[in-house]
């Protein structure tokens, strides 16, 4: 039989850190290709933007540590909704429909969600 062996996370790195309003965090997600999703994770919505792979941060990763090099968060969402909208008129309907993708799953989602309502120092 195959060994199977699970090596979570240890040690998530958080490189620079903003709060924004929701409807900025949003605007901030469109792309020429459409709206990418935010994450939620007990009451925090947020994107991350991870380093690029090399060979040091990739032995890193197989250690336990991540690095996220910017988090884009906002506290305006205490309760999770699967699509979220921004009234806007300068989108089709005047509305922008987003996905939100619940994290409340995850280990290190939860933990940094924790970490982020007692230590966000991010600029608004």
């Amino acid at each position: 039989m195959v060994k199977i062996s699970y090596s979570p996370i240890k040690e998530l790195v958080v490189h620079d850190l903003f709060k924004m309003d929701f409807d900025d965090l949003v605007r901030g997600n469109i792309t020429p290709n459409g709206v990418m999703p935010l994450f939620w994770c007990d009451g925090m919505i947020y994107r991350f933007t991870s380093l690029p792979m090399s060979r040091e941060l990739s032995k890193l990763y197989l250690e336990g540590t991540v690095h996220w090099a910017e988090v884009h968060y906002s506290d305006d969402i205490k309760d999770y909704k699967q699509i979220m909208e921004v009234k806007d008129e300068n989108f089709q309907g005047g509305a922008l429909k987003i996905r939100i993708i619940n994290m409340s799953n995850s280990q290190l989602h939860k933990d940094f969600a924790k970490w982020l309502k007692s230590n966000g120092k991010g600029k608004q």
